[in-house]
């Protein structure tokens, strides 16, 4: 093949990976952010592992989106709190396709790996986030941290694990958070307990069956993690919606729990989360992860 022709396929091959990435990206999308998250190459262009990271975030943002725009004045002076916030991956993204257009808010990165907080501080500089902080706390510490508002509009904490998730629950309510975007993660706590009281409860109801073998004391427990945490947030004033993250198949930890607070306490939902917590030997719980006010 001459130059010539060698120049032609280039240019053509040039302009159909931006007419795809023109198709996938939103408008305004920063470049530079993309390639330095790894969604893009170091030349813009996109593989098919960028196309399904893409696709998983875009899915996520989507429900953030509209829990911000129901927020007053459309979210323009919301402040967001994403916790174990790793990468920073959710924060910067969000940042970019809501925030950066706007005169205000505010998102906290909260994470425990120094050395993840110090990139994504050098990252917010390098782009020109000003209205983006990251501190290197607990979840648990991060409710009492001077750096933080008195209020967070929105809280997110994607797969944190294990006792993280209601950690940051926890963090919600002290903040008194409009909304709550919740991805758990490595559930073990309850099921650490089911395991500690299994010969009891087999000897009290045939219901702890379902819990005997190993394997399913470990389901059993995140099945029921969540749904204690459903109820604990209705208890609490939220109205609870449960779904799945479609586009994240490669995990199994994709079920998505969005909470809005509407100030109306469910007596029923207390109820409920109270005698969930007696029927599987789990009272402890309520008074340390599960008290209510």
């Amino acid at each position: 093949m001459n130059a010539p022709a060698t120049r032609a396929v280039k240019t053509a091959k040039t302009a159909k990976a931006e007419a795809e990435l023109a198709e996938v990206l939103r408008p305004g999308q920063s470049i530079e952010l993309l390639k330095e998250l790894h969604i893009l190459t170091r030349e813009g262009r996109l593989n098919q592992d960028s196309r399904r990271k893409l696709k998983q975030v875009y899915h996520l943002f989507q429900f953030i989106e509209q829990l911000l725009r129901e927020l007053p004045g459309g979210g323009a002076e919301a402040t967001l709190a994403d916790h174990g916030a790793g990468k920073s991956y959710l924060g910067f993204i969000i940042y970019d396709l809501f925030f950066r257009s706007r005169q205000g808010g505010h998102v906290y990165g909260i994470e425990t790996r120094s050395e993840l907080v110090e990139k994504s501080r050098a990252l917010a500089r390098q782009l020109g986030f000003d209205r983006m902080s990251f501190l290197n706390l607990t979840v648990a510490q991060s409710a009492q941290a001077s750096e933080l508002p008195e209020r967070i509009d929105v809280v997110t904490a994607l797969h944190a694990c294990d006792t993280a998730t209601d950690d940051a629950i926890a963090f919600g309510l002290a903040k008194r958070a409009r909304c709550m975007v919740l991805v758990p993660c490595c559930q073990a706590e309850v099921a650490a307990c089911l395991r500690e009281t299994k010969a009891l409860a087999l000897s009290r109801t045939p219901l702890a069956e379902l819990w005997r073998h190993p394997l399913h004391t470990r389901e059993i427990g995140s099945q029921l993690t969540n749904v204690l945490r459903c109820l604990y947030l209705e208890a609490n004033g939220y109205s609870v919606t449960v779904t799945e993250l479609v586009g994240w198949e490669h995990s199994m930890k994709n079920e998505l729990i969005l909470a809005r607070h509407t100030g109306q306490r469910k007596a029923g939902a207390a109820a409920r989360l109270g005698e969930l917590l007696s029927q599987f030997g789990l009272d402890a719980l309520g008074e340390t992860r599960f008290r209510l006010p």
